[in-house]
């Protein structure tokens, strides 16, 4: 199993991040004429938590590598031993791969409404259908399984911190998109948010 988990991680997270956040910003950009790369590069609380970010999605994923080339590190991070064993492996594993399929639809379901970040310059359609039917913030859920998955597979105290740094994050990242979309949509948005929950 652990020989499984240290080829199947990094090429997860390759996958992952390349289809959903690479191939898919490409493919909108194209259709829309523009970057939908819309993080601001400043020092406002906005700025601050797309920097906090993206530095958590390189962390995380320079500790796969390594735990891919140098698993005996593994031991070093405070492994939480209840968790280390195969069934929780699975369970990781698991809600990875639910968590790349969910996160891969709830992007179709945006179309060109794909945004990495608040788009002030642009008006996009808000969905509300197919995912966006059952949570407000599909892709943030998905983000948030993979981040237990990943826990689940290589339980330690570094995975654990990037799960609730990872969580804390999202959290911020999605109030401050509520706010947003309320001065974009108005009291469309604030009747969908009283039909469908936040997350799940």
């Amino acid at each position: 199993m652990d020989d499984f988990i240290k080829i199947i991680l990094p090429v997860y997270f390759i996958i992952y991040f390349g289809i959903a956040f690479v191939l898919k910003s490409i493919v909108v950009a194209k259709r829309i004429g523009k970057n939908p790369l819309v993080l601001p590069n400043d020092d406002s609380a906005y700025g601050l938590i797309g920097l906090y970010f993206k530095l958590t999605l390189i962390a995380m994923f320079i500790y796969v590598l390594a735990y891919s080339v140098f698993q005996k590190w593994h031991d070093t991070f405070l492994i939480i031993p209840f968790l280390d064993n195969e069934l929780i492996k699975i369970i990781g594993l698991g809600l990875l791969a639910i968590s790349l399929i969910w996160t891969i639809i709830a992007q179709g379901h945006m179309k060109n409404s794909w945004r990495i970040g608040i788009d002030k310059e642009t008006k996009t359609e808000l969905v509300t259908t197919g995912l966006f039917g059952l949570s407000r913030n599909p892709i943030f859920f998905g983000m948030i399984l993979s981040l237990v998955g990943l826990f689940l597979v290589t339980p330690n105290a570094l995975t654990l911190l990037f799960f609730i740094l990872g969580y804390v994050l999202i959290q911020i990242q999605i109030r401050l998109e509520e706010e947003f979309l309320i001065q974009e949509h108005g009291q469309k948005y604030i009747d969908y948010k009283h039909k469908v929950r936040r997350l799940i």
